[in-house]
Parts: C-alpha cells; sequence; structure tokens
C-alpha cells in the first residue's frame, strides 16, 4: 500500500506545479537520477506494513531534531510528543507529510542516512548488504529514493512474505509435531486402557462364574420355597374357611345388637323430646314474665310522663356547693374519688365484676425502690389476695414484648399480660376494655389520664393508682 494517500490533486494548480518543481529539485540534490530528469512523476510504491511503519519511526525519531522551522506546521505538535507515543499517535501525519512533502522527506532522509552510517551509504549506490534487515533497506531506499530503490523496496516485500510464509510453515510444522506427540500420548493412553480393560473382562468373567453357582443355589432355595408355600396355602385355605364361619356368626351378632341399638336409640329420642318439650314451656313462661316486668316498665314511665333532663343531681350539688368559702370543685372532687379504697370496694362488690391493673403504673408509684421483678411479685400477690377475698376476675397488664422468664405461677383468679412487641400496656388495656360486653361492671387501675379517659369512652370506671395501693396496704 502506499505510505499515505496522495493529495496533490487537491491542492490549487500554483501550489501544485511549485510542490512538483521542488520534489524534482530534491530528487535531484539527494541522488543523480538523470533518468528521471523530465519525466512524470510515477505514483508511489505499494509499501509492505513493516517498511511503512519503519519508515515512520526513523521519521519519528529524527523529528525532534530538526530545526522548529523545517518542521512542516502538522508535524510541530507530534515532534513535542513522548518518543513511544510519537510514533504511535503521529504515524497518519508523518506518513501524509512525507508524501506531500519532498522537502521534509529530504530533510529527514539526510539525517536518518548520517544515522545509518554504511548501511545508509549502500543504499544510496542503490545496493544492499546481504546480511542487512530487508525492512531497514527498503525503509532507507523510500526515503532516499536511489536509482532502483523500488526494487528495493520490492525484494524487501518479497523478503517479508517469505519470511511470514516461512513463519506459517514452521507454526504449522510445529502444529503437526504437537499433534503427532498428542497422538502417540493417546496411543500409550488406550493401551493402558487396553490393558485395564483386559484384567476388568477376567474380573468379570470370575465374577460371573461366581453368580452362576449363586443362581443355581438360589434355584434350589426357591424350588424349596415354592413347595412350603403351597403346603402354607393349604393350611391357610383351611383357616379362612373357619374364619368365614366366625365371621358369619359375628355378622348375625352384629345385626342383632344393632337392632338392640336402634330400639334405645328411640327411647332416647322420645326422651329428648319430651324434656325439649319441658323445656319450651318453662322458656315461654320465662318469656312471657319478662315481657310483662318490660311492658309495666313502658307504663309506669308513660304515666308518670318523665322528659330527659339536662342536668344531672350531681350538677345541682356543685352549684350549690361553689358559693360557699373553701368549697371543692367537682373536679377535685371527682379526683379524690378516683383514689378513695372505699370506692374500689363498692365497684368490686358488683356482681362479675372485673379488676383491670395497669401493673407499672402502680408499682413504681407504690413501691418503686425495688427491682422490677419484686415488683411484679409484690402486686401480683396482693392482687391474689383480692381475688381469693371478693371472687372477681382480675387482669394485671405489663409492658412487654414477650413473657418475661422467671416469673412465678400467678395466684388463683388473677391473670397476668405483658403487651406484644410493638404494643403498649394502654393499648393492651383499651382492648381488653372494648372486649367486655355492655353492662359488665369494669374497673381499671391507672393513673395515666390517658388511660382513665380512653377507659371512661367505653363504659369502664377508671380508678387512681393510690386507691389500690390503699386497698393493697389496708390488706
Amino acid at each position: 500500500m502506499p505510505l499515505t494517500e496522495p493529495y496533490d490533486d487537491h491542492l490549487p494548480p500554483e501550489d501544485r506545479s511549485d510542490a512538483a518543481r521542488e520534489a524534482g529539485e530534491v530528487g535531484a540534490d539527494a541522488v543523480d537520477d538523470p533518468e528521471g530528469a523530465g519525466a512524470a512523476p510515477e505514483p508511489e510504491p505499494v509499501l509492505p506494513e513493516p517498511v511503512r511503519q519503519r519508515i515512520v519511526a526513523l521519521t519519528a525519531a529524527v523529528l525532534p531534531g530538526l530545526p522548529g522551522d523545517e518542521v512542516p506546521v502538522p508535524l510541530r505538535r507530534v515532534a513535542k510528543f513522548a518518543p513511544n507515543r510519537r510514533a504511535r499517535l503521529g504515524a497518519p501525519a508523518i506518513a501524509a507529510q512525507l508524501t506531500a512533502d519532498p522537502l521534509f522527506r529530504q530533510r529527514v532522509t539526510a539525517r536518518v542516512l548520517a544515522d545509518a552510517g554504511d548501511l545508509g551509504a549502500a543504499v544510496v549506490e542503490g545496493t544492499a548488504p546481504a546480511a542487512a534487515d530487508p525492512v531497514e533497506v527498503a525503509a532507507l531506499a523510500y526515503l532516499a529514493r536511489p536509482r532502483g530503490w523500488r526494487d528495493l523496496i520490492e525484494a524487501s516485500g518479497a523478503a517479508v512474505r517469505a519470511e511470514a510464509e516461512s513463519a506459517v510453515i514452521a507454526e504449522l510444522v510445529r502444529e503437526a509435531e504437537q499433534r503427532a506427540t498428542r497422538a502417540e500420548h493417546d496411543r500409550a493412553v488406550a493401551r493402558v486402557e487396553a490393558e485395564k480393560l483386559r484384567d476388568e473382562l477376567a474380573r468379570v468373567r470370575e465374577e460371573l462364574g461366581q453368580l452362576r453357582e449363586e443362581s443355581r443355589q438360589l434355584a434350589r432355595t426357591l424350588r424349596e420355597t415354592q413347595a412350603r408355600e403351597r403346603r402354607a396355602n393349604e393350611l391357610l385355605a383351611t383357616e379362612r374357611g373357619r374364619a368365614a364361619r366366625a365371621t358369619a356368626d359375628a355378622d348375625a351378632e352384629l345385626r342383632r345388637a344393632r337392632a338392640r341399638l336402634a330400639e334405645a336409640e328411640a327411647a332416647v329420642g322420645a326422651a329428648r323430646t319430651s324434656a325439649k318439650e319441658a323445656r319450651s314451656v318453662d322458656d315461654a313462661r320465662l318469656w312471657l314474665l319478662l315481657e310483662t316486668i318490660g311492658q309495666a316498665a313502658v307504663g309506669l314511665r308513660r304515666e308518670l310522663a318523665l322528659d330527659p333532663v339536662d342536668k344531672l343531681p350531681a350538677d345541682f350539688v356543685a352549684e350549690t356547693s361553689a358559693d360557699q368559702p373553701g368549697a371543692v370543685s367537682g373536679a377535685a372532687t371527682r379526683a379524690r374519688d378516683t383514689d378513695d379504697p372505699a370506692r374500689l370496694d363498692q365497684l368490686l362488690a358488683l356482681p362479675r365484676a372485673h379488676l383491670v391493673v395497669d401493673g407499672y403504673n402502680v408499682t413504681k408509684r407504690g413501691f418503686g425502690e425495688m427491682s422490677l421483678e419484686q415488683q411484679r411479685k409484690r402486686l401480683i400477690g396482693g392482687l391474689g389476695g383480692i381475688a381469693a377475698q371478693t371472687g372477681d376476675e382480675v387482669t394485671v397488664v405489663f409492658d412487654g414484648a414477650e413473657r418475661i422468664p422467671g416469673l412465678p405461677p400467678a395466684p388463683r383468679g388473677v391473670r397476668v399480660l405483658f403487651s406484644r412487641k410493638g404494643e403498649t400496656a394502654d393499648e393492651l388495656i383499651r382492648r381488653l376494655v372494648r372486649a367486655e360486653p355492655p353492662g359488665r361492671p369494669v374497673v381499671v387501675i391507672s393513673s395515666d389520664r390517658e388511660v382513665a379517659d380512653g377507659v371512661r369512652r367505653h363504659g369502664a370506671y377508671p380508678l387512681g393508682a393510690d386507691s389500690l395501693l390503699r386497698r393493697l396496704a389496708r390488706s
């Protein structure tokens, strides 16, 4: 391939004539080639790739040594590159300038020939030493362009191609030798495997003989087993006949038992019908009594003509006592009542009352100097006494993601609960209150105002922690 694409056709006519004239002058000064004087320029020869790379490398090596005004403008930036980057990155620009600028090529050739020494002198004379590298000779010939330089480049290309072909042939020979070595190895492995297979075949034949002997013994054993099986089948048939007769007798007995069972079930059904009729009569009497009481209450309310009132009696008492000196307001009275143990006794005396206790709220208020374990034990023990005295249902709630290990068994009548993970004891108390049926007395012990307000909306009776503490101290 040419060193680069010629671009003289893209120059103006006057530039092309100047470039041609300059090229002729440089060629006459570099080499004495009278045959080329006045002749039309020949196209650039096709350079082998190694020759083209060597030309660019030689030019890149001498490029920094040229004076700044002798370096073409396109190559001035390339001349500043590092040596290892100059030939690699500036190759296109260098090749283009060598093709288009004969004067620049002449300057580069002078320095390259000076560095080449005897080999450069021989190439200028048109000869190539036999021991010289053909690529180096072709590169110098391209730059110096002595008589017969195209032949030198062609000879270099042939030498390069011959070397490439020799390398390919050597590689093919090496691969063939490797394949022959592998084949020899495979044959040796195959011989070893064949020996192993022959040994394995002998072992298999020996085992086959043993298996045949075992087969004959098993055949004798099978014949004996079949004879015993025939005798066993005969005995089994006899026993089956006996079992069939026993089964028939058992079926007859079962049918008689089922008949007796049917008679007994009929008698039980008649008794249940009679009991149901008697219960229906009692239910009718009870319903009639309750209906009579309800209608009597409705008639009494209608006869008395009682209208709904806006104020409760406690409101009237609060209004009358507000003007008295030293009187206590209604809110303070209610706050004091919530800590009154007598009020707690009154509520626990109601039938089927349920006492719900906010555990840590009470223990930290009454005996917070103790450890949590001692607080729980003391509170649970006191609640056990209350449950035994009143017979009411008692539930104590503690904060905690899971049951604490080491907790003693709860007393009879006391339920101990711990809130689940992500839930507080307050939320668990509200859920317990909501779960109770309307009308059942539920007493909640907690000094937390939010807990008290929440359970009050659901019909429970909130009392302060002091009321329970006083009740426990009295016990």
